[in-house]
């Protein structure tokens, strides 16, 4: 879905970094400290990143600075989202 799936389409993704070896580094941020699936958030991208083909690591740093707002979303995630 948009949110599990699209961490760009909702702008929870900040930075996404991969190197020669297929190790993945990726920034990304959640819309609060205590939104409910801050623990799994983490674990999500990880495990999607990891699927690709060629990549041979993940590493995941979560961050709130700077703190997400709904302009960072796509027009596509506000639509699926109804936030409009």
């Amino acid at each position: 879905g948009v949110v599990r799936g699209g961490g760009y389409e909702v702008g929870l993704i900040y930075s996404c970094d991969g190197d020669a070896d297929g190790d993945v580094a990726i920034g990304m941020t959640l819309p609060a400290p205590g939104w409910p699936v801050a623990g799994e958030m983490p674990g999500w991208v990880e495990n999607a990143v990891n699927a690709v083909p060629g990549v041979a690591g993940t590493t995941v740093t979560m961050s709130f600075d700077p703190p997400w707002d709904m302009g960072r979303m796509s027009d596509e995630a506000r639509l699926a989202l109804n936030m409009f």
